[in-house]
């Protein structure tokens, strides 16, 4: 099937009115998508005011804030109004990219249609439960994940990790990797700035222990707070530099009282800041991928992480990083030890990581969501000329 035979509808939680890794990669795709003849229409709640401008048509859904974390919408489902606007559309491939009331609602209406609906997979949801003590009803999630991925024609996911945990769950069995790439005119080595950091007060020599994203429990923030404690109990000398805005600011500030928190950046501001750091640090066991972990190894950071799925699909343990089980306060900080006392290593494991890095297109990358498309059409049409 050519691409300009295709008619992508794409529901979203969140396309672009808080600023994160998984949508920036949906917004990516729709560009890549619309370059090559794709036609694409795109569903999400909207707010007044977004992170930034959408790339493609966005239809307004429904939605309300979301309990304790106002910055994020809940989609409750398809109006008529947007239903009317979906049969006009007329799509060939449904794509959801988030476990709503709103996607359920959608893959429901390509399965009356005959339509293949395909899912993207960005965040482990389950996992976010235990940071707000919620452990109790993780297996009820899971249970509905389920329900909804298999209903799936296809599942897209950025990791061969992250497949092998949907695999285990028994989510779907047609699972294709759609990966990330990192925009390396942007994240570079060459974006460090030694006089940048002394404006913030941090000397050349200093150890800087950089941590990225939004600043939400579920990145792992107490993890990193602990690391950081026991660094200082050791007395092994850092700086923390926390790039990022989120609810949860004022509770780390707390936790970090000597850190550098120079709020959200983006652009060639971004990509300074974390090409001056020294060392990553991503104790998070949330992501699919790691976005961040990707943009800090293109900017040839060494990088510590959990072994979860977003770490393990790039982060080769004593390579390009160290890996530790998740909550392991020792191991974590034995590892940042281990590059502090060693800035050879630090270079060699940041450009090892930055090479991985260079291998990662992102043209390359959006070209098997096309494909994935591709063959769920072909698969449908297979199944329909059996039954007939």
């Amino acid at each position: 099937m050519a691409p300009e035979d295709l008619r992508i509808a794409l529901i979203s939680g969140n396309y672009n009115y808080v600023r994160d890794g998984a949508n920036q990669a949906l917004n990516r795709l729709v560009g890549f998508l619309l370059g090559k003849g794709v036609k694409v229409r795109v569903y999400s709640p909207t707010v007044a005011t977004p992170a930034f401008p959408p790339v493609g048509d966005l239809v307004s859904l429904p939605s309300i804030a979301a309990p304790g974390r106002p910055e994020y919408r809940i989609p409750l489902g398809l109006t008529r109004a947007v239903r009317r606007d979906l049969e006009a559309f007329a799509p060939n491939i449904v794509h959801i990219a988030s476990p709503d009331i709103s996607s359920h609602r959608a893959v429901s209406w390509a399965r009356r249609r005959n339509i293949p609906a395909i899912a993207s997979v960005h965040t482990r949801f389950e996992t976010y439960l235990a940071y707000y003590h919620l452990e109790l009803f993780e297996p009820a999630v899971r249970a509905g994940l389920r329900r909804l991925y298999r209903r799936c024609d296809s599942l897209l996911v950025p990791a061969e990790s992250t497949a092998a945990v949907l695999r285990a769950q028994r989510m779907n069995r047609n699972i294709a990797i759609w990966s990330r790439g990192v925009d390396r005119t942007q994240f570079n080595p060459d974006r460090r700035d030694l006089g940048w950091r002394r404006g913030l007060g941090i000397g050349d020599d200093e150890l800087v222990l950089a941590f990225l994203g939004r600043i939400v429990m579920e990145k792992g923030l107490d993890v990193f707070a602990a690391v950081h404690d026991e660094l200082t109990r050791r007395g092994i000398a850092h700086r923390v530099l926390v790039i990022g805005e989120g609810p949860a600011r004022g509770w780390f500030e707390k936790a970090l009282p000597n850190g550098v928190f120079i709020g959200h950046q983006e652009g060639p501001d971004l990509a300074r800041a974390l090409a001056s750091s020294d060392l990553f640090l991503n104790p998070s066991i949330t992501e699919t991928f790691g976005n961040v972990t990707l943009e800090a190894m293109a900017c040839a950071l060494p990088v510590v992480a959990v072994s979860a799925t977003g770490a393990t699909s790039l982060v080769r343990d004593g390579e390009t990083g160290t890996l530790a089980e998740p909550g392991d306060i020792a191991a974590l900080t034995d590892a940042v030890a281990t590059y502090a006392a060693d800035p050879d290593l630090r270079r060699r494991h940041g450009e090892a990581g930055l090479a991985f890095a260079e291998t990662q297109d992102w043209d390359v990358i959006n070209a098997a969501v096309l494909t994935t498309y591709a063959r769920a059409i072909e698969r449908r049409e297979r199944l329909g000329r059996r039954k007939g």
